[in-house]
């Protein structure tokens, strides 16, 4: 499908009038923490699932790192508090959590990037409180991998969700897929912050339809 340039604007334009499109720029290496191995295999599979939408790669292991994608699921803000290291990797951890606490929020999304601007590590927070635990957990576990594949504005999914119903079944939106194909084209730069970006972005949203569906569980 193609998707206009105010369209793909409005995904990577910030509260503040900025605009940062960035996609991962070496292999992804997931790892999760809190889920049991039934969901695990679910979140991994959605993760996988959306790295191939975009044409990029899944890895054993990251060089620097070991992993680079780090996912908690957790039922309380404060359960990231006794996390061994995870200062080290978040130096900023307590005054987060102490905002997340204060703001009632129930996920949160940080990046790390590359000396070119790419996405070189991300971490994934999901408090399940009472919203999140009345959904499937493939549902769930897609909404995260979406999310985390691109640098979305803040803004970019708050009037809905990145998903849509087919039938029974949660899946990725046209207008999403078709942005994230496009921000992974190997001629487009791996970050932009000038606007006229989405231009290009929406020019490549037409060149094809988006080959598959990304699907997710009941909604």
């Amino acid at each position: 499908m193609t998707v206009s340039a105010d369209e793909i604007a409005a995904f990577f334009t910030r509260a503040d009038g900025s605009y940062l499109c960035a996609r991962w720029g070496r292999p992804i290496v997931p790892v999760v923490f809190g889920v049991e191995d039934a969901t695990l295999a679910t979140v991994k599979g959605a993760i996988e699932a959306v790295v191939a939408l975009a044409g990029h790669r899944l890895a054993e292991t990251d060089p620097e790192m070991g992993a680079n994608l780090f996912v908690f699921f957790l039922r309380d803000w404060s359960d990231l508090r006794g996390v061994p290291d995870l200062d080290r990797l978040l130096s900023d951890l307590d005054p987060l959590l102490d905002r997340l606490e204060a703001a009632g929020a129930n996920q949160y999304r940080g990046f790390r990037f590359d000396a070119d601007g790419a996405i070189r590590a991300a971490f994934v927070f999901v408090r399940m409180d009472a919203a999140l635990a009345a959904l499937p957990a493939e549902t769930i576990a897609l909404a995260q991998a979406v999310q985390v594949i691109l640098t979305w504005s803040d803004g970019a999914f708050r009037g809905g969700s990145p998903l849509a119903l087919a039938g029974h079944d949660a899946v990725l939106r046209a207008d999403v897929a078709a942005a994230i194909r496009a921000a992974y084209d190997p001629v487009l730069p791996a970050a932009a912050r000038d606007a006229s970006h989405a231009l290009r972005l929406a020019a490549r949203t037409g060149l094809g339809t988006v080959g598959g569906t990304v699907g997710g569980g009941r909604a």
